[in-house]
C-alpha cells in the first residue's frame, strides 16, 4: 500500500464521495492538536461536504473501529467530548493478517475438508 489513497479506495470501493469525506475526517484528525476534534459538523463547511454524507462515512468509521466518540465524562481525555482515532481497527488488521497466514498452512489433515464445506456453504 502506498498511502491513505490506497486505504481510502479500499475500505470505500467506487464511492468518490465517501472516500472524499473519509480523507476530510482522517486528515483533519490526524493534524489536530492532540488528535482529538470536539466535532465533525465545521467539516461539512471546510470542505463543502453533505451533513447526511459526513454523517454516513463517520457511522462506518466507527464501526470499523477507525474513529470513537469519547464523553466528557472520561478522564483520559481530559474531561473532553469529541472524536479520537480508536485501536481497535489496527489491532483488528493484525489478527486478520495473523489469520490469513494460519489459514495458509496445511497441517490439519482435515482442514481441506473444512475449506471445502466453507466453500458450499457460501
Amino acid at each position: 500500500m502506498n498511502g491513505l489513497d490506497d486505504l481510502v479506495r479500499i475500505l470505500f470501493p467506487g464511492n468518490r464521495n465517501h472516500q472524499r469525506i473519509f480523507l476530510a475526517i482522517f486528515i483533519e484528525l490526524k493534524y489536530s492538536s492532540d488528535q482529538f476534534l470536539p466535532s465533525l459538523a465545521p467539516l461539512c463547511d471546510q470542505y463543502d461536504l453533505s451533513p447526511r454524507m459526513l454523517e454516513t462515512v463517520r457511522s462506518k468509521m466507527r464501526r470499523m473501529g477507525i474513529i470513537d466518540h469519547v464523553c466528557r465524562f472520561n478522564a483520559t481525555t481530559g474531561y473532553r467530548e469529541g472524536w479520537v482515532f480508536s485501536k481497535r481497527f489496527s489491532k483488528a488488521m493484525v489478527r486478520i493478517s495473523e489469520a490469513v497466514e494460519s489459514f495458509k498452512e496445511g497441517k490439519d489433515p482435515h482442514q481441506r475438508e473444512k475449506d471445502e464445506d466453507s466453500f458450499r456453504y457460501v
